[in-house]
């Protein structure tokens, strides 16, 4: 699994339309923690278990994080099953 960043939580947030305080509430994290999180473009300044829980509360719903592939590293929603 690979690390994501600060704009991939921004990016994914905004796709799913999400405010920072619900992402922290299906996280069950802080809410200080997800603008720490969000705060740099690279990667977070936050814990990595905390990390772990806002990457699953956005899988979740439906957001897949793509790795660097030449193109930069991004969100989208998982293709339908």
């Amino acid at each position: 699994m690979n690390v994501i960043t600060g704009a991939q939580i921004r990016a994914a947030r905004a796709l799913v339309r999400w405010t920072a305080e619900d992402l922290a509430t299906a996280a069950s994290v802080g809410i200080s923690t997800v603008r720490r999180a969000e705060a740099e473009d690279g990667k977070p300044n936050v814990t990595a278990a905390n990390l772990k829980l806002i990457r699953l509360a956005l899988e979740n719903v439906g957001v897949e994080f793509l790795a660097e592939n030449g193109g930069g590293a991004g969100v989208r929603f998982t293709k339908p099953s």
